[in-house]
This record gives structure tokens, C-alpha cells and sequence, in this order.
């Protein structure tokens, strides 16, 4: 033990004599490491984003949505929707059928459009949030002036609409609009409520949408009779990948999809419960995170292939003290730990220094995170980024410390003390 540290004593001094070296040494190992620390806490503070934003949606819901079915087992061709493919088999009666089911409270379901608002001078292309009434009563978007529409007015294609809180404020401002009419497609529609603000999520502005009734938006506007998706508010949200399976059958069954291996890649449509997309989310999450160390460890190797080079430059200015000491009495083994315990000394210094690094840069991340409206992102650094950076370095100041340490231990006393 007191070998040990008398050898860790000899290296600290060797360290501090050239301190320009050492800093230049450490500097890309502390880069790498801090890196590491920032894509750890970036990927923990994205998913309990994700989660969060999931979350305010409501945990009690399951989505059904068109999907392009696929002739390939295990496939899912959702691409085709991108292309331009439509599906037109999710309707209404789908909707009748599906709140007959046990554990489902209420469905509404949707449609979308793009349109330009007009009021007086002003223009806005809006996006079209054609709704079934209850939408207000599942959703987690509220109104705040006014109100929403109901029922009879969405079977009666009622010319009403509700406004997001920033269109109303780009095209009315500071004034009332309730109860005045913008047109789309040339046709009055009166104003009956405001939203609340409730900002972006998923990559969604809620603000930025006009909602109207979907029958209204199917007849007057786009000519159709189908819907892209449900929204299903549920009892018992233990059983709701059941109640998901029991959807799944009706839909098989209303639109004759012979598919009795259950296979999904079949289907015109998808089920999906809240547990299921922020499992699908997390996964994304972790994915993401892996191929971003993947890169971050190519730099710490890049790194470590400095120190290597580093220590070999010190082993060769240091040659007359290698030959000293063996002259004095040490052999290869005490070299070798002396230049092996330098390296580690090194890279634990780096670690040090990028995880400090690294926590600050986080941390100032999530407050700028926050600051540009992205509330739910916390800061978070898992145990395993520490761990992380650690072993690495460690790893890293073993690995290409030993090729060094054995040039030192090799040296021949009389040829090294001659230099």
C-alpha cells in the first residue's frame, strides 16, 4: 500500500511539473466525458417531456387511426399515408359500434383540414380540427369564453367555430370576437368560443387550431364521409389493452378484414393504448440516446489515443529518470505502475472535470428548455451516466496507458541513464 502511494505521490509531482502537457491531455478526455453526462440528461429530460406531454392528454384514452394495411406479415406500410394513400374505412358507424363496448365512457372522433381563416383584412391558414361535441369532454383543451358546440349543431352542419387563442389574437387582437363571423371557403362562420391557451405539444400548437363540428367539416368543406381517427375515454385503464383488443375485432369486423393470426401489419387501422405510446416513446428516447454515445465514445477514444501518445512523449523525455530509478533499485513492475497509475490519474482527472462540466451544461440546457416553453422538461442526470463516464475513463487511462507503461519497464538501466 505505502508503494502505492508513493507511487501516485510520483506521478501527481510529474503531473504538476509539466501542468501545459497534462492540461492539454485532459482537455479532450473532459470534452468527452462532459459529452457523455449531456446526452444522458438531454435523453432523460426529452422523455419525461414526452411523457408528460403524453400524460396531458389524459392517461384514461386509447387511439384508434387509420393505417395503410400491408399484404406482408409483420409490415406496417404507414409511410403510404405520407404518399398520398387514403384510407376512407374508419366512419361514424365504427363510432356507434365501438361505445357499446363495456369499459369505453365516450369516444369522439376527428378529421383534418388545412384552410385559410378570414376576417376583414387579415388571412390565416389554419389548421381544421373537425370534432364530434364530445371532444370537449374527453380532451384536455378548455374553452375559455364562450362555449363549445353540441350534438344537435354537429348534425345539423351548423356553421360554427371555435377559435385557438393565438388565431383569435392574430386576427381580432385585444376586441371581443365572440358572437362574429370569419369566412372559410367564402361561407360565414360564427364564432361561439375561445380556447385556452394551451401551447405545443408532440409537435402540435393547440393555439394555432380552429375547431368546428365534423360532420360540418366532412359535408361542407372537404366532401368526404370518413374520419382519421377516435379518441376513446375509458373506465378502467387496467384493462385497457383488453378493451384495445375487444376495438380491434369490431374494426375487423366492420370492415371485413379476414385476419385470424391477429396480425396487425393487416389491419386499415390502429389501437393504441397510452401505455404503449410512452413505451414506444421511451424506446425512441433510449435509441436515440445509444447512437449519440456511440458517437460521443468515438471521441473519448479519439481522446484516449492522446493520452496514449502523451505518455509515450514522457516516457521518452523522462528516460534518464527511468534509468535512475532502476539503478536505485526498482523493477519493471514499480515502472510500469508509475506510468500506468499517471494515465489512470489523468483520465479520473478528466472524468472529474467533464462530469462538473457536464452538470453545469445540463443544467443550463433544462433552464433553457424551459424557458422556450417546454415546462415539463426536467433536469435529470441518471446514476448510469456517472457510472458511464467513470469506468470509461478508468478503461481508457488502463488501456492506453499499458502500451507506455511497457516501453518505460522495458528500458535497459545503462542505455537509459546514458541519455
Amino acid at each position: 500500500m505505502n508503494e502505492i502511494l508513493k507511487t501516485i505521490s510520483i506521478a501527481l509531482k510529474a503531473m504538476k511539473k509539466n501542468k501545459i502537457r497534462t492540461s492539454l491531455t485532459i482537455l479532450g478526455m473532459v470534452i468527452g466525458v462532459a459529452s457523455v453526462i449531456i446526452v444522458f440528461s438531454a435523453g432523460a429530460g426529452i422523455e419525461s417531456l414526452i411523457v408528460s406531454q403524453i400524460q396531458s392528454f389524459g392517461t384514461d384514452i386509447i387511439q384508434t387511426e387509420i393505417k395503410i394495411p400491408s399484404n406482408k406479415k409483420g409490415s406496417d406500410n404507414s409511410l403510404g399515408i405520407v404518399q398520398g394513400v387514403q384510407i376512407t374505412s374508419l366512419n361514424l358507424d365504427d363510432l356507434k359500434d365501438l361505445n357499446k363496448l363495456a369499459n369505453i365512457q365516450n369516444t369522439y372522433a376527428g378529421i383534418l383540414g388545412q384552410e385559410q381563416l378570414n376576417y376583414k383584412n387579415e388571412t390565416k391558414a389554419t389548421t381544421l380540427m373537425g370534432v364530434t361535441a364530445s371532444f370537449i369532454d374527453i380532451d384536455k383543451s378548455e374553452i375559455d369564453i364562450g362555449r363549445f358546440f353540441t350534438d344537435a349543431e354537429d348534425k345539423s352542419l351548423a356553421k360554427v367555430i371555435i377559435l385557438g387563442n393565438k388565431i383569435k389574437n392574430e386576427l381580432f387582437g385585444n376586441s371581443d370576437a365572440l358572437g362574429k363571423f370569419v369566412k372559410l371557403n367564402k361561407t360565414n362562420y360564427q364564432i361561439i368560443g375561445i380556447m385556452k391557451e394551451r401551447g405545443a405539444m408532440l409537435g402540435m400548437d393547440f393555439d394555432e387550431y380552429a375547431y368546428i363540428p365534423l360532420r360540418t367539416i366532412q359535408k361542407r368543406i372537404m366532401g368526404v364521409d370518413h374520419i382519421l381517427y377516435m379518441t376513446h375515454g375509458i373506465y378502467n385503464t387496467e384493462i385497457a389493452e383488453n378493451t384495445a383488443e375487444e376495438i380491434r375485432e369490431i374494426l375487423r369486423d366492420n370492415h371485413n378484414i379476414n385476419n385470424p393470426d391477429k396480425d396487425a401489419a393487416l389491419d386499415d387501422f390502429r389501437v393504441t393504448t397510452m401505455k404503449e405510446m410512452m413505451d414506444m416513446m421511451g424506446t425512441i428516447t433510449k435509441y436515440i440516446t445509444l447512437l449519440l454515445l456511440a458517437i460521443i465514445i468515438i471521441s473519448l477514444i479519439v481522446g484516449g489515443v492522446g493520452v496514449m501518445n502523451i505518455m509515450y512523449v514522457i516516457v521518452s523525455e523522462r528516460t534518464s529518470e527511468i534509468g535512475l530509478r532502476k539503478a536505485l533499485g526498482a523493477n519493471k513492475s514499480n515502472i510500469m505502475l508509475q506510468f500506468l497509475i499517471e494515465s489512470i490519474l489523468v483520465t479520473f482527472l478528466s472524468a472529474l472535470l467533464g462530469i462538473i462540466l457536464g452538470v453545469i451544461m445540463s443544467y443550463l440546457i433544462s433552464i433553457i428548455a424551459t424557458m422556450n416553453g417546454f415546462k415539463e422538461w426536467e433536469f435529470i442526470i441518471p446514476i448510469k451516466a456517472y457510472i458511464t463516464a467513470f469506468l470509461f475513463s478508468i478503461i481508457s487511462g488502463l488501456l492506453f496507458g499499458v502500451y507506455p507503461a511497457r516501453k518505460a519497464a522495458k528500458l535497459d538501466p545503462i542505455t537509459a541513464l546514458r541519455k
